[in-house]
């Protein structure tokens, strides 16, 4: 038996008066985070929610998050995170397929339309009945913290089977419908736990929490991880470089986690002395979501002195599933060894297992995997087979046992029969002294099938011309590998999790 609530109960009978989660200048100790988690509880109680209800929850990283969050998990729900960047269709879809019984949303600010596109949703479907705002939104909407604050701050967790579904998590939905993964709560604990000794979470106090809540990775590495742990979590709802620096200078932050674009971000900042410092602080970073390019990870350590370890994970692995281990080394550009208890192959189209230095599809099992895609048997089986999770990506191991990603097995580019990896293409181009950042992808060609395109942001104020870019890959990679076609772009497309978006430049 297992509730993952268990993980603020603990910490809070452990250390009471230790900071759990600070905004801004608001800082809530363990035992009043668990008084309001269970002031959510009893709430949710009486509106009729309890065990086996999906509870859809749609904010950004403020401290209702983490509150409804395991408020939802006590009584016995289900929390379905949703993107704070839909659209009231997007709303809709999520809330109907994952028959969500209520629905939790940000009222949202002037730049951010949250409540409005979320009501809008919400109105289109039939099987959610209830929507709780979270700030005010409009006369008639029942808001988050009024209903909470005259409930009991004692509430006895549902006791769950360690089995029983805690998260419905979306995936991006990149061909077709997203699809809700379905994680455990023995899923989501493992992982966890797994993760806090990826970081050595013993040695420090406290964590940056900006990678967003209701994507996996911010949700298990940063959020679980940190509670098992009792870690300080500074929450930060929006990434920007310069009120990064001033957090981590202000709470003497130790631990960093983002995305590849976040770290570019940080780069770009002016490059101060001051700056150097407040980075400086921090005793190591951590990057997911996408392949961090080796030419930032080597300006980055360069700079400022401290390690970023790249990992990999999915949804449907909750998420981690390899990661440059400290007590395992790293290597920079490897995605790192298999996590604890985690079992990773290489294996060709007919699962016949590769040695080293061959590329295949990355399988993997293990108390990571998902049960199921919600209500998706079909979906299921094409993924899950004997208990092995076919990623979809094409990676390498080498001779020591670490892992590289080598592409998505959907964006390799077939040009005139021969297979292109572009991620190969970007990490060369990335070496080019004028290029701040890349993105290669395959266009239609009556001839050939598919061309490549690269899209090209510049360093600032840098000159070079498509000529001098595409004679200078096509100088150090194979003749069938180079761009035929450069664009430049003032900004790539990014998804809320920092993921290149590259069906959007596909488009373009």
């Amino acid at each position: 038996m297992l509730n993952l609530s268990i993980l603020v109960e603990q910490s809070a009978k452990r250390n009471p008066k230790k900071p759990a989660l600070s905004l801004g200048e608001t800082t809530l100790s363990y035992s009043i985070f668990h008084d309001k988690i269970c002031q959510t509880a009893n709430a949710l109680t009486k509106k009729g929610i309890g065990y086996g209800d999906k509870v859809a929850l749609l904010c950004p990283n403020i401290l209702q998050f983490p509150i409804i969050f395991f408020g939802i998990l006590k009584v016995g729900a289900t929390v379905v995170p949703l993107s704070i960047f839909f659209k009231p269709e997007e709303v809709a879809y999520h809330l109907s397929d994952s028959e969500s019984k209520m629905f939790l949303c940000f009222a949202g600010t002037s730049e951010m339309l949250t409540g409005k596109f979320g009501k809008e949703g919400f109105d289109k479907t039939e099987s959610c009945k209830d929507f709780i705002s979270i700030g005010d939104i409009a006369e008639g909407v029942q808001d988050f913290d009024d209903l909470i604050k005259d409930e009991d701050t004692h509430f006895e967790s549902y006791t769950t089977s360690s089995e029983d579904t805690a998260v419905i998590i979306y995936t991006s939905g990149t061909t077709g419908k997203p699809k809700g993964a379905e994680l455990s709560h023995i899923n989501l604990f493992t992982n966890a736990e797994a993760s806090t000794k990826i970081v050595a979470a013993d040695e420090f106090e406290g964590q940056f929490v900006v990678l967003p809540l209701f994507h996996i990775f911010g949700l298990t590495v940063m959020l679980l991880a940190g509670i098992r742990k009792s870690l300080h979590l500074i929450l930060l709802p929006k990434f920007d470089a310069k009120t990064v620096y001033q957090l981590i200078d202000h709470f003497d932050v130790k631990i960093f986690a983002g995305v590849p674009s976040m770290y570019w971000a940080l780069l770009n900042e002016e490059d101060t002395e001051e700056s150097r410092n407040v980075i400086k602080k921090l005793r190591i970073c951590l990057s997911g979501g996408a392949s961090l390019p080796v030419k930032i990870i080597n300006e980055f350590e360069d700079r400022f002195g401290v390690p970023i370890i790249e990992g990999y994970g999915m949804s449907e692995g909750s998420p981690v599933v390899t990661f440059n281990q400290l007590d395992v080394g790293r290597k920079p550009g490897s995605i790192g060894t298999p996590i604890w208890g985690v079992e990773v192959k290489i294996v060709d189209d007919n699962c016949n297992e590769l040695p080293a230095g061959e590329k295949g599809e990355l399988i993997y099992r293990g108390p990571n995997v998902m049960k199921a895609y919600y209500k998706k048997h079909k979906e299921t089986e094409e993924v899950l087979k004997n208990g092995w999770l076919f990623s979809g990506d094409i990676a390498v191991k080498d001779e020591d046992g670490f892992f590289f990603i080598v592409d998505r097995k959907k964006e390799m580019i077939i040009r005139g029969g021969m297979n292109v990896y572009p991620r190969e293409v970007e990490e060369l181009m990335m070496r080019h002294s004028d290029i701040s950042m890349v993105a290669i992808v395959g266009i239609h060609d009556e001839k050939l099938g598919e061309e490549i395109k690269a899209f090209v942001v510049k360093k600032k104020e840098s000159k070079v011309s498509e000529e001098d870019i595409k004679g200078w890959t096509k100088e150090r990679i194979a003749q069938y590998k180079y761009p035929r076609i450069i664009e430049f772009i003032d900004e790539l497309p990014l998804s809320a999790t920092g993921k290149i978006l590259k069906k959007n430049l596909k488009t373009n």
